[in-house]
């Protein structure tokens, strides 16, 4: 299964590259959600493309910001405070909750001035562009036979059923192609997507019988166009906000990928067979399948992830 992803989250370069509208209200939506609820995770990439684009979405994501900013400098504060404690009661006598304090203290510290840094820099890093399930990123759908370009959470909650799906099945960010007709059924024929990734990264058994994580690059550098499906789920109590969110599509893997240790790759369809994916018919589900037949096959070249 893709558990992350490397996306292209430059929406200015989604717009250029594949002739797509970005909607605005969906992404102001979708940070303010983030601002009041809490709720949405994006990458520092797309916070920053917002930023550069300017109007509302860029005013909740500063204000955002500058909330996280305080968060974290209370924390570290706070942090300190509690190491400084502990490492007083050490030099009376040893403990084993001085100790454990120093040593959850030290971690907490070390991971809120990463999450500092990160929020005030200004220059790209790599991982600014990866996502993970519950991470939004943007997804590029149809509408009105016109390529638009919206925020979706990677974990798809299909319409219609309890938000405790999210729970009950934490597998939803990936939807394979044999079970398409049968758990995606409201989705396959109706709601396609496509998610624009440089790379992707799965969990594999390593020489030692321990868990590592490959990442995996095409050789050729294009990005790749991940076949999706996506929902709309509203709550019918009306007291939780609209989600949008998506599943990419998994197939047989690929012959290296098999190789490196991993039984799923991402469908990654041609650039000739965008617009009949994302306006497919339901009554032609064999034309869905064949543009799965005639993906790109570029070789998966693959390292140890950072």
């Amino acid at each position: 299964m893709c558990y992350s992803a490397m996306v292209l989250a430059d929406l200015m370069k989604l717009e250029r590259l594949y002739g797509a509208r970005v909607d605005e209200a969906f992404y102001e939506q979708t940070v303010e959600v983030r601002w009041w609820e809490g709720l949405a995770k994006l990458p520092k990439a797309l916070d920053d493309s917002l930023l550069a684009r300017g109007g509302p979405a860029a005013e909740w994501v500063k204000k955002w910001r500058a909330r996280r900013v305080d968060e974290l400098t209370q924390e570290l504060f706070a942090q300190k405070r509690r190491v400084a404690d502990a490492e007083r009661a050490l030099l009376v006598k040893e403990t084993k909750k001085a100790r454990e304090d120093v040593r959850i203290g030290t971690d907490k510290m070390g991971k809120a001035q990463v999450a500092l840094d990160d929020l005030r820099r200004t220059d790209p890093k790599d991982r600014d562009n990866r996502i993970y399930p519950g991470t939004y990123t943007s997804v590029i759908v149809s509408e009105g036979g016109q390529r638009v370009i919206r925020p979706m959470r990677y974990q798809c909650r299909p319409a219609g059923k309890p938000a405790s799906y999210d729970r009950q099945y934490p597998g939803t960010y990936n939807a394979r192609r044999d079970n398409l007709e049968g758990f995606w059924k409201g989705q396959f024929g109706y709601t396609h997507g496509l998610m624009v990734a440089t790379r992707f990264y799965e969990n594999v058994e390593g020489p030692d019988g321990k868990n590592q994580v490959l990442e995996f690059t095409p050789r050729d550098e294009a990005p790749m166009l991940i076949a999706c499906l996506w929902s709309n789920w509203t709550d019918p109590k009306g007291k939780e906000p609209d989600l949008l969110s998506f599943a990419a599509i998994t197939d047989e893997p690929e012959p290296e990928v098999a190789a490196a240790g991993h039984d799923r790759t991402i469908i990654n369809i041609k650039p000739e067979h965008i617009d009949a994916w994302l306006n497919p018919d339901p009554g032609n589900l064999a034309a869905l399948y064949g543009i799965f037949d005639d993906k790109r096959h570029p070789y998966y070249e693959h390292r140890k992830a950072a």
